[in-house]
C-alpha cells in the first residue's frame, strides 16, 4: 500500500496505527486509551444526532426529550448509547489514570502527556455536567443550581459571575442555551486535546512499559499485533455497553430525572452523577464554601504534582513494595469518597469524609515523597550490603 506512505494525511495514520513500534512486552492496561478514543467518536456522533432533535428551552427541553424516547426513530436506543457511554468514558478514564499512576506514567518524558491528560479530564467533567442539565429534569435544574452556585463563593465579584452564567437571576431559558451551545462544542475541543495527548505521547518516548525501563529494543509494530489486541478490549466493550443500554439503561442514572424540572419544589437529596461524587464529597467536606470549591479544584490540579513529588529511584511501582501498599489505600480512599458523595450531609458521614480527603491530599504530598525516600534508602542500603 504505497499510498499510505506517500499521501499526506494517510501518511500520518500509517505512522501512527500501522507502522508506529511499541514495547512488546505492554498489557491489557494499555488498550484504554484506544477504548477512550471509541468513547470520544460514539460520544460525538450520538450527540450531534440527538442535538438534531433537542429544544434547548425551558418549556420544551424536557418535552423533546421524551419526543427523542416515544417519536423518533431508535431515539431510544440513541440517547441510551449517549448517557451510557458518558458514564463509560468516565469508568475508563479513571482506569487509564490509575494506570498511569500504578506505572508512573507521568516521569519524563511523558510528562506533557501527562498534563494534557490532567485538562482532559478537568474539561471531561465540565461536558458531562453540562450534559446532565440538558435534560432539564429535577435533578438537572437543582444540580445546575448547586453547582453553578459555587462560583458564588469567589469573594467581592462571585454572585455577578453566577448570574452572568445564568443569563439572569436564577437558572433559566439563558442558561440552558448557553450549556447546550457549550456541551455541543466542548466535544470538538476535547477531540483536538485527544489528539495533542497522542502527539505528545508518540513523538517523545512513545508508550511505555510494564517493567519501567526505557524501552528501546524489543520493539514490534503497531499493526497487526497491537491493533488485534485492542480489537479484543473493544469487543469486550461493546457487549458490556449493550448489557447496560438494552438492560438497564437507568441504573446509573437518577430517577428524580424523569420528573420535570420543577423550581418550586426541591428533591430530597441533590446527587450528581456517580462520577463525580468523589469531588463533591470533598467539597461537602469543608464547611466553608470557598475552601470547598477551592479543594475540590485543588483535588483534580493535584496529579499535577507528581512528576515532582514522586522522587523514586525506579519508574512505577512494580518492584516497589511500599508504594504499592500506599497506591491501594489510595484507590480503596477514593471509593470511599465515591460513597460518600451519596449519602446525606450527616455524622459520622461528615467526619469519614474530612478523613478522607485529607488522605486523598496526603497522598499526593506527603505520602508519595516520604515513601519514594524511604525505598530509596533501602535499596542504597542493599547496594552497599551487597559490594
Amino acid at each position: 500500500m504505497r499510498i499510505l506512505k506517500s499521501h499526506p494525511f494517510l501518511k500520518l495514520v500509517n505512522a501512527y496505527i500501522i507502522d508506529h513500534s511499541q514495547p512488546s512486552n505492554i498489557n491489557y492496561l494499555w488498550n484504554f486509551g484506544s477504548l477512550l478514543g471509541l468513547c470520544l467518536v460514539i460520544q460525538i456522533v450520538t450527540g450531534v444526532t440527538l442535538a438534531m432533535h433537542y429544544n434547548p428551552s425551558v418549556a420544551e427541553a424536557f418535552n423533546s426529550i421524551e419526543h427523542i424516547m416515544r417519536d423518533v426513530n431508535n431515539g431510544w436506543l440513541i440517547r441510551y448509547l449517549h448517557a451510557n457511554t458518558a458514564s463509560a468514558f468516565f469508568f475508563l478514564v479513571y482506569l487509564h489514570i490509575g494506570r498511569g499512576l500504578y506505572y508512573a506514567s507521568y516521569r519524563a518524558p511523558r510528562t506533557l502527556a501527562w498534563v494534557l491528560g490532567a485538562i482532559i479530564l478537568i474539561l471531561m467533567m465540565g461536558t458531562g455536567f453540562l450534559g446532565y442539565v440538558l435534560p432539564y429534569g429535577q435533578m438537572s435544574l437543582w444540580g445546575a443550581t448547586v453547582i453553578t452556585n459555587l462560583i458564588s463563593a469567589i469573594p467581592w465579584i462571585g454572585q455577578d459571575i453566577v448570574e452572568f452564567v445564568w443569563g439572569g437571576f436564577s437558572v433559566n431559558n439563558a442558561t440552558l442555551n448557553r450549556f447546550f451551545a457549550l456541551h455541543f462544542v466542548l466535544p470538538f475541543v476535547l477531540a483536538a486535546l485527544a489528539l495533542m495527548h497522542l502527539i505528545a505521547v508518540h513523538e517523545t518516548a512513545g508508550a511505555s512499559n510494564p517493567l519501567g525501563v526505557p524501552g528501546y529494543y524489543d520493539r514490534v509494530v503497531f499493526a497487526p499485533y497491537f491493533l488485534f489486541k485492542d480489537l479484543i478490549t473493544i469487543f469486550i466493550f461493546f457487549l458490556v455497553l449493550s448489557l447496560f443500554v438494552f438492560f438497564m439503561p437507568n441504573v446509573l442514572g437518577d430517577s428524580e430525572n424523569y420528573v420535570m424540572a420543577n423550581p418550586m419544589q426541591t428533591p430530597a437529596a441533590i446527587v450528581p452523577e456517580w462520577y463525580l461524587l468523589p469531588f463533591y464529597a470533598i467539597l461537602r467536606s469543608i464547611p466553608n464554601k470557598l475552601l470547598g470549591v477551592l479543594a475540590m479544584f485543588a483535588a483534580l490540579v493535584i496529579i499535577l504534582a507528581l512528576p515532582i513529588t514522586d522522587l523514586g529511584a525506579t519508574k512505577g511501582l512494580q518492584f516497589r513494595p511500599l508504594s504499592k501498599i500506599a497506591f491501594y489505600i489510595f484507590v480503596t480512599n477514593f471509593i470511599i469518597l465515591q460513597q460518600l458523595g451519596a449519602k446525606h450531609v450527616e455524622s459520622p458521614f461528615i467526619e469519614f469524609g474530612q478523613i478522607s480527603t485529607a488522605l486523598y491530599f496526603a497522598h499526593f504530598l506527603v505520602i508519595v515523597p516520604v515513601v519514594s525516600i524511604i525505598e530509596n534508602t533501602l535499596i542504597d542500603l542493599t547496594t552497599t550490603k551487597s559490594s
